[in-house]
């Protein structure tokens, strides 16, 4: 089973990014393809280098761990918006575009978004 999970939300000051993530972990535990599109201000959780405080989550390392079995795509759109560059982002994520996020909709067996 293929699932897409769409989040547009921040890293931080909400919970949705790491409730979405969290889901992505369970669902690639179970063996699913799991493409998490990052939308809007939520594109900076894939910014390498985030420092949180201890016993803080760290939405970079969710990120991380989603990008060993599953998928990790940005919107390019929101990336150039926020001044986030390629170069910026965690090993593994990928500039992605609103066609590849159409597509991805059209494939995926289940949509969900945060």
């Amino acid at each position: 089973m293929s699932t897409l999970i769409i989040i547009n939300d921040p890293p931080y000051g909400t919970e949705r990014l790491y409730n979405g993530l969290r889901l992505a972990h369970a669902l690639m535990k179970q063996d699913a393809d799991v493409t998490v599109f990052l939308l809007g201000d939520a594109v900076a959780g894939a910014k390498a280098g985030q420092k949180t405080p201890d016993g803080f989550y760290n939405i970079e390392r969710m990120v991380k761990r989603v990008t060993t079995k599953g998928r990790i795509w940005l919107c390019g759109t929101c990336m150039d918006a926020r001044g986030i560059t390629e170069d910026e982002v965690v090993k593994g994520a990928e500039r992605s575009t609103m066609d590849a996020l159409a597509e991805a909709t059209m494939e995926a067996d289940k949509v969900l978004v945060f």
